[in-house]
């Protein structure tokens, strides 16, 4: 093997944590995978892997190691998209990233419309309820809920979303609106943990920022939970905007306690490189941004 195919076979076994897996992925022998981790250590004069009877882990220098490696190969084909004119015919593998129930509800539909529009691209959705660094893991492109740290990264505003407490027509028939947070402490509640919110949830009051204790009846760690629950009549739930966008429209919940509610939160496509990043990232970035900013849900 050339080095840039130990740099791959390297990467492949630290993603897959294991020697056979990664095998698997390339279509390749585990003995050959070993053999090409083993020279290239013997190579560099150092261990890359700490290996285990149930997988392998990186050392220091195996972590530095594979950062390189992600931005040497990342370079590479870069230069030879380049050189073969796909920085105006997109090609190549991207990797996209966006927290788990917006990407399903609003970045995979965007996801399919690319690849039908643009044949030879391929992409990775890391979708993650996760802050993950486009550096560090190799990502091209995120899609961020939330305000953003200062940074040498490109930011683009698609929309917004609000953090909204919601109910079922029959439960706010049968245990009444509440027209102040106040009133929440005689309101059945399901809490979520996915926002670190299980205990009190703030609001705006008068232009003043308050908090609001809570006894949950139900605490879930996944929003979709507890929305699911609010749906079915158990209580009142906080989530974001986007999430109960369509149950909203439908009908089968409703939004309570508007006139307290926190300030949007803006919705992002982070990217790197702005002008000199490849015809794929540029591509997928101008149709998102496109696709995102025309869906009502994101409008706050």
């Amino acid at each position: 093997m050339d080095r840039f195919q130990e740099m791959q076979v390297f990467m492949a076994v630290a993603h897959d944590q294991g020697f056979a897996a990664a095998a698997r992925r390339l279509g390749l022998s585990a003995a050959s995978v070993t053999r090409a981790v083993a020279a290239l250590e013997v190579r560099i004069g150092a261990q890359l892997l700490i290996r285990t009877t149930r997988a392998v882990q990186l050392t220091e220098a195996g972590q530095r190691y594979l950062e390189d490696c992600r931005r040497i190969l990342a370079d590479l084909q870069d230069a030879e998209e380049s050189a073969a004119g796909s920085h105006a015919d997109p090609r190549g593998q991207l990797t996209i990233t966006a927290p788990v129930l917006f990407g399903d509800l609003y970045v995979t539909p965007v996801v399919v419309g690319f690849l039908e529009q643009y044949p030879q691209v391929s992409i990775n959705a890391l979708l993650v309820d996760r802050v993950v660094s486009l550096v560090e893991e190799g990502v091209d492109v995120a899609v961020r809920i939330g305000e953003l740290p200062d940074s040498s990264q490109y930011a683009i505003a698609v929309g917004e979303v609000r953090r909204v407490v919601c109910g079922s027509a029959d439960y706010l028939r049968r245990h009444g609106r509440p027209l102040h947070p106040e009133e929440l402490d005689r309101a059945r509640i399901i809490a979520t943990s996915a926002i670190g919110q299980q205990r009190s949830w703030p609001f705006m009051a008068a232009g003043a920022s308050m908090s609001v204790r809570l006894e949950p009846r139900m605490v879930v760690t996944a929003n979709q939970a507890a929305i699911t629950a609010a749906t079915l009549g158990l209580g009142l739930t906080r989530v974001l905007s986007y999430q109960v966008a369509d149950k909203v429209a439908a009908g089968e919940l409703e939004i309570v306690l508007e006139d307290f509610e926190l300030p949007p939160l803006p919705i992002h496509v982070v990217y790197q490189g702005g002008r000199k990043a490849p015809a794929r990232v540029r591509s997928f970035v101008d149709y998102a941004v496109q696709a995102l900013r025309e869906h009502p849900a994101l409008r706050g």
